[in-house]
């Protein structure tokens, strides 16, 4: 009988060791599991923080660009107009092939030309193209050229800007309000006011004031 008990005993000993064991078994890969869960995860999540850092990177830079997009556009749209010169007139001042740059708010609000201001405008017989030229006649004023020499109302004008020599006279003209009386530096080479069908260039059509001659050599306007 005591024999037969002590195996009964060792018998539950055994059953309950393996029941341990089993039971630290089924614990070790239950945490095997979590593990293997939170490393998922946490790979997850850090392809989720590197395509936010993406996705950011690239929007900054898509703003960037939009950003100065708008800013280009609306410095050449109301700001600045951005000229090639294709023809002599405005020799030496402007060469065949600067490219100039005239500022679009210069005449905004009381601002009006003035005399020797450089002018890009529309041109008075098509107003499809776009010239350049200085302002010589302002409104109400009387201009005339004698044998070369400019007057305005009867007093000769100083133009240090000509290239050579006027030649021929032309005139009188009686400049009409609102409007203004222009022609080129290379007086001998320019089609200008002397010569179109609409003599006078109205306010409302001058584009903006040249400024600065950007190419071949950065050089202000005056």
């Amino acid at each position: 009988m005591e024999q037969e008990k002590k195996f009964l005993e060792e018998n539950e000993l055994e059953k309950e060791e393996m029941l341990l064991e089993k039971e630290e078994a089924q614990g070790y890969e239950e945490e095997k599991e979590v593990e293997e869960i939170e490393g998922e995860k946490e790979e997850e999540e850090k392809k989720d923080s590197l395509l936010k850092k993406i996705v950011t990177e690239l929007f900054s830079w898509v703003k960037m660009f939009v950003v100065a997009f708008v800013v280009c556009y609306l410095l050449f749209h109301y700001v600045i107009i951005n000229a090639n010169v294709p023809t002599s007139s405005m020799s030496d001042t402007i060469k065949v092939g600067d490219r100039v740059i005239a500022n679009r708010l210069a005449y905004i609000g009381k601002a009006a030309p003035k005399r020797g201001d450089i002018v890009i405008f529309l041109y008075p017989d098509n107003e499809k193209e776009i010239y350049i030229k200085r302002v010589i006649g302002l409104p109400g004023e009387t201009v005339e050229i004698i044998e070369g020499q400019t007057y305005i109302n009867g007093e000769a004008l100083d133009e240090p800007y000509l290239k050579e020599e006027m030649l021929g006279s032309f005139g009188p003209y009686e400049v009409p309000e609102g409007s203004y009386f222009v022609m080129g530096d290379n007086r001998n080479e320019s089609s200008d006011a002397r010569y179109w069908e609409n003599t006078y260039v109205k306010e409302e059509k001058i584009l903006g004031k040249a400024v600065l001659r950007l190419f071949p050599n950065p050089t202000m306007l005056h």
